[in-house]
């Protein structure tokens, strides 16, 4: 990365002693990243690994957070899905190159409720609930129009509400680590960790060297 230019905004960290709930100061970061990047602000990476320990990392969108973690959403028979099914353990990482910061956290994954999912599914606009059934994701596609004709058919099954599909809900992230780092001239970045051993557990803080 380079320097901060002189227009950016401040990129305070408070001090360990100061900081004691993570979650609390990801909300303030992602308000201030929803005021500032054009696309996108809950755009993250996730990465998960496979049964051979292989990584593996896309982009999602972050779908809600609070205290007991980081929501996303996908179709659980994809490549992603099977791997969380085999390791319920994922990290994930939001970049706000506007802001000069990022947030990063890992630890183990749940399900969320069906509750949850369906309530976010009936939020999605009727295109997107079509294409979650017509999508069968991570698998080989033999043409655009084959995903078309998919789409189509979903459409007339469906012709009033879309209900959520049986393979299609929720996961959170329970961090045990969640790191906030914001840029400094000289590479010599502010970068503060929380840390707990277990998802019930109290945080600890620690600001790291860059």
């Amino acid at each position: 990365m380079q320097s901060p230019t002189p227009d950016a905004p401040a990129q305070d960290i408070p001090s360990p002693h100061d900081a004691t709930d993570p979650f609390t100061l990801f909300g303030q970061w992602l308000a201030a990243a929803e005021a500032a990047e054009i696309n996108d602000a809950n755009a993250m990476a996730i990465a998960t690994a496979d049964t051979d320990g292989l990584p593996d990392v896309r982009m999602v969108l972050l779908k809600g957070f609070d205290a007991d973690g980081f929501v996303f959403y996908t179709n659980t028979q994809s490549r992603k899905g099977t791997e969380l099914r085999d390791n319920m353990q994922a990290a994930g990482v939001l970049h706000w190159k506007s802001l000069r910061r990022q947030v990063r956290f890992r630890g183990p994954v749940e399900p969320t409720t069906a509750a949850e999912a369906d309530a976010y599914f009936a939020s999605r606009r009727r295109d997107s609930r079509l294409g979650a059934w017509a999508s069968r994701q991570s698998r080989p596609l033999a043409s655009r129009a084959e995903l078309e004709e998919a789409v189509a058919r979903e459409a007339a099954r469906f012709p009033d509400d879309v209900p959520r599909p049986p393979h299609w809900s929720g996961y959170r992230i329970r961090p045990l680590s969640v790191e906030f780092w914001s840029d400094r001239p000289f590479r010599l970045h502010d970068r503060l960790v929380f840390t707990r051993d277990k998802p019930e557990g109290d945080w600890n803080t620690t600001r790291l060297y860059p």
